[in-house]
């Protein structure tokens, strides 16, 4: 397509999730990145008009720049299929499993791939047996929340309770998870294609602050892993994506244990495009500049209304 077939396109961004901060990021971002290729984008910030606008407004697609809940669960998503208006990434169905990590493991453990293990927390939840059942440390965060926001890793069993009364302040579905040491990887995937491994080196856990804002995290793509493993691990990576019906673009986080294996965490169905984020440095390194990354992302809402998931 030409810039000009893609017509008046709306970068959705901002949001009333608590990831509000991040997609203004990457939302400027990505609108910056269209204009300059020439592409009549402007932004559109849901929290502020109704969604009704873009279809009063002549807007013929949407990219997605919205993170968490509201924009990466399904919610948009459903909203502008009734508009008629074409989107980027997944459709409702993938964008509400991958949003809920609960179900996406449920998903997951039916077909073979593995996840850490896990228990849903509730306020009269047996703690202790919790943490002899799991084992310690364990990880605790809400289920429909991103970017980390609530988690908490916890050592030793009478911090379950704090845990939980954080994480529950997101969502009223909590999860308690094993913790699994080894390296932290993420693989993106573009129009059905793993990009590059990134392996990520936080200085300590790769929380909210750690993820976006620390110059002590360090990035690494390429990985550093063997070449016959990387393609292993994209390839279980797509298999993950795909069972849940993802579209378009995405990412998957991985943890490549001390024995080799990987082990699948969740699925983020519109990643972050800020300075820190993990998709453009994937992109990057298969000889995508970011600007080219975001026009190729806005051309997954090229000739469907989520016809796919």
């Amino acid at each position: 397509m030409t810039t000009k077939e893609f017509g008046k396109v709306a970068v959705l961004l901002g949001g009333r999730s608590a990831e509000r901060e991040i997609s203004l990021l990457s939302g400027n971002a990505v609108l910056a990145a269209l204009q300059r290729k020439g592409v009549d984008a402007h932004a559109f910030d849901p929290a502020e008009r109704p969604v009704e606008d873009l279809k009063r407004e002549g807007f013929a697609r949407a990219h997605i720049a919205l993170h968490g809940r509201y924009g990466e669960d399904g919610t948009v998503q459903g909203a502008l299929e009734l508009l008629g208006i074409p989107y980027t990434g997944s459709g409702v169905m993938a964008s509400a499993l991958a949003m809920d990590k609960w179900r996406t493991k449920l998903i997951w453990q039916a077909v073979g791939i593995p996840t850490p293990r896990y228990a849903l927390l509730e306020a009269g939840s047996d703690f202790a047996a919790v943490a002899q059942e799991l084992g310690l440390p364990l990880i605790v965060k809400p289920a429909r929340e991103g970017s980390t926001i609530g988690l908490s890793k916890v050592t030793e069993a009478k911090q379950l309770p704090e845990a939980y009364a954080l994480a529950a302040k997101s969502d009223a579905l909590v999860l308690a998870e094993e913790f699994i040491e080894g390296r932290e990887l993420t693989a993106a995937i573009l129009n059905d294609v793993p990009l590059p491994l990134v392996r990520i080196q936080p200085p300590g856990l790769y929380d909210y602050q750690a993820k976006y804002f620390s110059d002590e995290t360090q990035y690494y793509c390429p990985s550093g892993l063997p070449v016959a493993q990387e393609q292993i691990i994209q390839e279980q990576a797509r298999k993950a994506y795909r069972i849940i019906g993802c579209h378009g673009w995405g990412r998957v986080d991985v943890i490549l244990m001390k024995d080799g294996r990987p082990s699948f965490l969740e699925v983020n169905t519109s990643p972050g495009m800020t300075g820190h984020s993990l998709v453009p440095m994937a992109a990057k390194q298969a000889g995508l500049s970011f600007d080219e990354l975001c026009l190729k992302i806005l051309e997954t809402s090229r000739g469907r209304n989520d016809a796919v998931a």
